[in-house]
């Protein structure tokens, strides 16, 4: 089906983030007192939910809105802006040339999100929500919708993880999986998504589109 609004997450969905978040978990881990991560455990641990993945470190809730400002912090450090994912300019450009709206909905900081994405495609965003609790995406998204007018059933968040599809069906809109993210295909489908997108090439079809040129 064609939607009339495309809102994404963003590390992990558009910015290619997550060999970044490999680099400094264990930093975040000595610095906040839970369990480091094995780089051979690393993908073993991708079928894992957030929630999942917190027990297994012994990172209490109650300490996740501090690992996420360190993590931004150093994220802001970096001598260059995260990259976005091959193919998701031009996927982005196609979107809108089509006419879907477009939007943000991340935990990450809005300063990292312009980075990432470019004066350009943070500009064509119709509405922003940064710095959301991971499992607090719901209720942006409903800013979102409420923003733009647009009905949660013609609209899609499109998104990495376990919480994002979570976060989708709290609002009432469709959930779109990405293959390239941080959850594996197998954590995801837990979440039953509405789409399946193996390629940033294929969220052409958010607006009906062919994924051909």
């Amino acid at each position: 089906m064609r939607y009339e609004l495309a809102v994404f997450d963003l590390d992990g969905t558009l910015a290619d983030s997550f060999p970044f978040f490999v680099s400094v978990q264990n930093t975040l881990a000595r610095r906040h007192g839970f369990a480091e991560i094995h780089p051979d455990d690393v993908e073993r641990l991708r079928a894992l939910s957030p929630r999942e993945l917190m027990r297994h470190v012994g990172l209490p809730r109650w300490k996740l809105p501090f690992v996420a400002r360190g993590f931004m912090q150093l994220m802001r450090e970096r001598a260059e802006p995260v990259p976005l994912f091959d193919g998701i300019a031009d996927a982005m450009g196609r979107l809108h040339a089509q006419g879907v709206t477009l939007a943000v909905v991340t935990s990450n900081a809005v300063d990292n999100a312009r980075g990432a994405l470019g004066e350009p495609h943070f500009s064509r965003l119709r509405h922003v929500e940064c710095g959301a609790s991971m499992f607090g995406k719901a209720r942006r998204l409903r800013r979102v919708l409420k923003a733009t007018g647009i009905p949660a059933d013609r609209a899609i968040y499109v998104g990495d993880q376990i919480p994002d599809g979570e976060a989708a069906r709290a609002a009432g809109m469709a959930f779109g999986a990405v293959a390239w993210g941080y959850a594996s295909r197998e954590g995801l489908a837990r979440c039953e998504p509405s789409e399946w997108f193996e390629t940033p090439a294929e969220l052409v079809r958010i607006a009906g589109a062919s994924t051909a040129a």
